[in-house]
């Protein structure tokens, strides 16, 4: 079942929330840090992501959220299958890579990298990793919400969060 609340809410009388009003706010939104991956023929792809978020236990199920713009699009576009690899504080160095204009390359050349159930890389070290297949795909503004099942999990129970909070990194057990 959908339901789209929006097509019954006249927001062209709402006032408008400027692109850089949300950013601020949104840097008041404390969020867990996670690298997101897959691979296709040519190899590993992935990105540094905030936007990740459960949609449901059951089935589990998570959702991404990626800038259409984003060099890796197409390869996520495309693909099946994705992990989300939700890093530790000892992992700032490798969300920065991930987040930049790195090649693929250089990217998986930091960390150790094993390959899951479904094929896509996960960070073997990270606090937790959901390998997941990609079961939808919708586009919203610049974006695209992909949503995944998850089918296998790779948990480390000692590690701590790596969470990003008003424009820089924290780690949860030690600022929280």
């Amino acid at each position: 079942m959908s339901q789209t609340a929006l097509n019954e809410v006249p927001t062209h009388l709402l006032p408008v929330v400027s692109s850089e009003a949300y950013r601020q706010g949104m840097a008041s939104f404390a969020a867990a840090v996670n690298i997101v991956t897959t691979a296709d023929a040519h190899g590993y792809a992935g990105f540094t992501a905030t936007a990740v978020c459960s949609v449901s236990d059951n089935p589990a199920t998570l959702l991404v959220c990626l800038n259409r713009g984003a060099s890796v699009h197409k390869v996520f576009e495309k693909s099946s299958r994705l992990a989300i690899n939700t890093l530790a504080s000892k992992h700032t160095a490798i969300s920065n890579l991930f987040g930049g204009k790195a090649s693929m390359k250089e990217r998986f050349s930091c960390g150790n990298w094993i390959t899951s159930t479904t094929g896509a890389p996960i960070l073997a070290d990270a606090a937790v990793s959901f390998d997941c297949v990609i079961t939808e795909i919708t586009s919203v503004a610049t974006h695209d919400v992909i949503f995944c099942q998850v089918v296998d999990i790779k948990q480390d129970e000692n590690a701590d969060a790596l969470l990003y909070y008003q424009r820089s990194y924290h780690n949860a057990n030690k600022d929280v």
